[in-house]
């Protein structure tokens, strides 16, 4: 087994995984064969699985002494990364997600990047793959501007400095000035964090030359509660941090909001008709909920163009679930209506 190159930094490779039997091989073997020279450990923070994970875990450990284990007894994902990035000791630590697959070159680029562009945080881009129907309608609405709103890290854009980045890689001795990530926020806490790291006079910087693999989720059942709590938190961040918030994280709530009011000014509207009410009027605004049925059947023809019939037709479904999801976690975590916040983990 090669002990890497010397001359360059070393990395921590740092991952909290929670019941993630079917995608956490893949996620590691990608780490294993980095075409990066600079010596290099895997560190995976298990939490509290019901499934296999573990034992998954176990075996690739002991074929790998590269790869280790230590406990997150807490099962979140800020305190798997933080008890990860605590036992690493590399001065490059590079967070990784369970349902990631690095492409080879990821961290000789993004080593290379960190260095060149003097940031203290670097990330790419977020290529959702499914492989299923439903999955490749999800992954075709992460892609896609009418999904996610069109951020760099998701659609791409030209390189420079962001305001977060998807995974991230990190100088190690930043993350330990800032505080590492707030443990009291569930989802969102990568944003929260790069936030700390511009305030305190560093760089958080995007590069279209980092492209990672992600797994969809693979029910709707499971991408509606994603959703849901990646949308309280936001409007739980946007509610602590108004002044570091930009506009696209208000049309989610402001369209579900007016489909909302549309609906029910309009049923206003129709039951005044029928008892020759004044308040007839009030069906004008159904027009509010048909122009967004028309937006979701124009993007599918659209937006997801050259899918095969079903996956298309799951877009259908996957689009709304996605908007409506966030929006809708977005209102009551920024009105602070949701009883317990941090049970909202999105798993």
């Amino acid at each position: 087994m090669p002990a890497g190159d010397s001359t360059r930094p070393g990395v921590s490779y740092v991952m909290p995984v929670l019941n993630e039997e079917h995608e956490i091989r893949a996620a590691v073997e990608s780490l294993l064969v980095q075409d990066y020279e600079g010596p290099f450990e895997v560190i995976l923070a298990l939490g509290p699985s019901v499934d296999r994970t573990n034992e998954v875990v176990a075996e690739m450990s002991a074929a790998d002494p590269r790869v280790r284990s230590i406990p997150n007894p807490v099962g979140s994902t800020p305190a798997g990364l933080n008890v990860a990035i605590r036992a690493s000791v590399h001065p490059v630590t590079v967070r990784v997600d369970a349902h990631s697959v690095l492409p080879s070159d990821y961290t000789r680029i993004a080593v290379e990047t960190l260095e060149r562009s003097g940031a203290d945080n670097v990330g790419g881009i977020m290529a959702a793959v499914g492989r299923t129907p439903f999955e490749k309608a999800v992954a075709r609405a992460y892609g896609s501007r009418v999904g996610l709103g069109g951020t760099p890290h998701h659609v791409g854009g030209a390189e420079g400095p962001t305001d977060t980045a998807y995974l991230g890689v990190f100088l190690r001795h930043r993350l330990i000035e800032v505080g590492l990530f707030d443990e009291g926020v569930k989802r969102g806490q990568d944003w929260e964090l790069n936030r700390r790291l511009r305030a305190t006079g560093g760089t958080v910087w995007f590069t279209p030359r980092l492209v990672v693999t992600y797994r969809p989720r693979p029910s709707l059942r499971k991408l509606a509660r994603q959703f849901v709590a990646t949308g309280l938190w936001r409007g739980e961040l946007a509610r602590r941090f108004p002044k570091a918030n930009t506009l696209r994280y208000l049309v989610p709530p402001a369209m579900v909001l007016g489909v909302a009011l549309g609906l029910v000014l309009g049923l206003v509207g129709v039951v005044g008709l029928a008892l020759g009410s004044p308040l007839g009027w009030a069906t004008l605004a159904l027009v509010v909920p048909g122009v967004y049925v028309v937006f979701v059947l124009a993007a599918a023809v659209l937006a997801a163009r050259g899918d095969d019939l079903r996956t298309r037709a799951w877009f259908l479904v996957v689009l709304p679930s996605i908007h409506f999801g966030w929006g809708v976690g977005f209102v009551l975590g920024f009105l602070d209506l949701t009883k317990n916040i941090t049970a909202q983990t999105g798993r």
